[in-house]
C-alpha cells in the first residue's frame, strides 16, 4: 500500500490598496478564487486567510502582521499564496520581514515560487521586482503631493474640510470645500463669541455644544482643545496653511480677517497671562540668570519650585539638562539681593519707581497716575503682534512678501507710539524733575527696609524689575546690572 503524502498547509494573503480598487477587476474575491484553484491543484491546505484593504506603501497593515503573528505560531506551516510581488509587499522592510520567516512564496500570476533554495539568480530578478514595485509606489505618492500642492497654489483647500465645510465636486470635476450650511453658521458664531473677549476657550466650547457644534459624521461633542485649535485656524477667514506656507483660498471665508486676528490678540494675551500668573508665584523665577550657561554663550533662567510644601528652590534647566543641576534656596537669593541693594547701585529714579510700587503709590483704581499707560499697553500688543508674524516667518508659514504686507501698516504705528512716548517722557521729566543721579542713603535704607517687610510675591519682584535690569548667579554670588 502507497502511503499519501499529507498536503502542506498553507496561509493565503489577498490586498488591494482602495475601496476603488476592491470593486474593480482587483477584488479581494478574485484574488481569492485565484490563490484557492491553484491550492487545490498543487495539493497545498489553505489553513488561514488574510486580507487587507489599503495601501502597502507604509508597514503596519492589519492582515498583513496577524499572518505574519500566525506563521511564527505554527511552524508547520511554511506557504505563503499571493497574486503577485505587489499584492505582498512593496515596501523593503516587509520584504526583509517575510524572508527571515523562511516560508516559501508562491506568486501565482507570475509562475514563480520563491524559498531558501532558490537560486540567486531567481531571487535577484525577485528584489528587483520589489524595488520596481516600491519604485511605482515612490511615484505615485510624489505625483499625489505634487497635485494637492498644485491644488493648494490654486487656492484649493487640499485635504478633508474641517468642521464648517464640506467636500464637494465642482463642474470641471475638481474637489472643493463649500460652507457647511448646518455647521458653518455655528462656527462663525464660536469665533464671534470669543471675539468679544468675555469667554474662555472652555465657556465658548460649552456654549457651543448647545448650539449643536459636532463631528460631522460621528456627532460626537468637539472638546475645549479642538476648539481652541479652530479658533487657531486659518482657514475659516479665507487663507489656509500647506506645508508650511500660507495660501488665499478661494472658498467662501466664515469670519473676517479683522475678527479671526482679534481672536488671535485675545488668545495669546491670555496665553502670556497664563506663563505670567504662574511665574509670579515664585520670587526670582525668570529673573536671575544661570551663570555657568551665560559663560558658555547660553542664556537660561533659573526657575523655582516648591518641595516639601514650604522651602523654595532655584536650579537651571539647562545644566539640569546636562547633569549639572545646582540648586539654591530662595532666602539665599534675597539675602545676597539685599545684601548688593544695600551697599548701593540702583539710580534714584529707580529706587523712586521702587518704592511707589512697595508702598502702592505706583496707581489705583480711579485715575491712573501713568498718562501714557494707553500708549504702552498698544506698544506691548503690536510688538507682540509683530512677534508672532516674525515667528511664522521664520518657521516658513508665511512668505517675505505677507510678512511685508502684513507688520508695514504696525511698524509705522510703533514708530509713532515712540516717538510720542519719547516726548511725554522727556515733558514729564523737565515738569515733574524726575530725580536723577545716585539717591540719598536714607532713601536706599529705606527700599531695603520696605522689601525686607513685604510678603507679597507680586510686589517685591514689580520692584526688583524697577532696580535691575539683568541678574546672573554664579560661582562668585550674584551679580547684578543696576538700572
Amino acid at each position: 500500500m502507497v502511503a499519501v503524502a499529507r498536503p502542506l498547509e498553507a496561509v493565503l494573503y489577498a490586498r488591494v490598496s482602495s475601496k476603488e480598487q476592491d470593486r474593480s477587476g482587483f477584488s479581494i474575491p478574485a484574488q481569492r478564487g485565484l490563490l484557492r484553484a491553484y491550492a487545490a491543484a498543487h495539493r497545498l491546505a489553505v489553513v488561514a486567510e488574510f486580507t487587507d484593504v489599503e495601501t502597502a506603501g507604509r508597514a503596519g497593515r492589519a492582515a498583513f502582521g496577524e499572518m505574519l503573528a500566525y506563521l511564527g505560531r505554527h511552524p508547520s506551516c511554511r506557504v505563503v499564496l499571493v497574486e503577485k510581488t505587489d499584492r505582498l509587499y512593496r515596501n523593503l522592510r516587509d520584504w526583509v520581514t517575510v524572508d527571515d520567516l523562511h516560508v516559501q512564496v508562491h506568486l501565482v500570476k507570475e509562475g514563480v515560487i520563491l524559498s531558501d533554495a532558490s537560486v540567486s539568480s531567481e531571487k535577484f530578478v525577485h528584489g528587483i521586482k520589489v524595488l520596481v514595485a516600491k519604485n511605482y509606489l515612490d511615484n505615485l505618492s510624489e505625483e499625489s503631493r505634487k497635485g494637492l500642492l498644485e491644488k493648494a497654489r490654486q487656492g484649493i483647500w487640499p485635504s478633508w474640510a474641517p468642521v464648517g465645510y464640506r467636500n464637494v465636486g465642482r463642474a470641471d470635476g475638481k474637489r472643493v470645500i463649500d460652507v457647511d450650511p448646518e455647521m458653518g453658521p455655528v462656527v462663525a458664531r464660536v469665533f464671534e463669541a470669543y471675539a468679544t473677549g468675555a469667554y474662555s476657550v472652555a465657556q465658548v466650547a460649552s456654549m457651543a455644544l448647545d448650539w449643536g457644534l459636532r463631528y460631522r459624521k460621528s456627532r460626537k461633542p468637539i472638546p475645549p482643545g479642538k476648539v481652541h485649535a479652530m479658533l487657531r485656524t486659518r482657514l475659516y477667514m479665507g487663507e489656509f496653511e500647506w506645508k508650511r506656507r500660507v495660501y488665499p483660498g478661494i472658498h467662501r471665508p466664515l469670519v473676517s480677517r479683522d475678527a479671526w486676528e482679534r481672536v488671535q490678540d485675545i488668545l495669546s494675551g491670555r496665553a502670556r497671562l497664563r506663563r505670567r500668573r504662574r511665574r509670579h508665584e515664585l520670587l526670582f523665577s525668570g529673573i536671575v540668570e544661570c551663570g555657568p550657561c551665560a559663560i558658555q554663550g547660553r542664556r537660561f533662567h533659573l526657575v523655582g519650585e516648591v518641595q516639601k510644601e514650604r522651602y523654595i528652590y532655584y536650579h537651571c534647566e539647562g545644566c539640569r539638562m546636562r547633569g549639572r543641576a545646582r540648586y539654591v534656596r530662595q532666602e539665599i537669593l534675597a539675602g545676597a539681593f539685599l545684601e548688593a541693594l544695600s551697599a548701593g547701585g540702583p539710580s534714584a529714579g529707580a529706587i523712586a519707581a521702587a518704592t511707589n510700587v512697595l508702598t502702592g503709590r505706583e496707581g489705583n483704581r480711579g485715575e491712573p497716575e501713568d498718562p501714557d499707560a494707553w500708549l504702552r499697553e498698544e506698544l506691548r500688543e503690536l510688538r507682540a503682534r509683530m512677534d508672532l508674524a516674525y515667528d511664522d516667518r521664520l518657521a516658513g508659514r508665511i512668505d517675505s512678501a505677507y510678512f511685508d504686507q502684513r507688520t508695514a501698516g504696525w511698524l509705522a504705528r510703533i514708530r509713532a507710539l515712540e516717538a510720542d512716548l519719547a516726548a511725554s517722557e522727556s515733558s514729564s521729566s523737565l515738569t515733574l524733575g524726575v530725580p536723577s543721579g545716585k539717591p540719598p542713603a536714607f532713601e536706599l535704607a529705606e527700599v531695603v527696609k520696605l522689601m525686607k517687610e513685604s510678603s507679597d510675591t507680586n510686589i517685591l519682584r514689580a520692584a526688583i524689575r524697577e532696580l535691575h535690569s539683568n541678574s546672573i548667579w554664579g560661582e562668585n554670588g550674584l551679580r547684578i546690572d543696576w538700572k
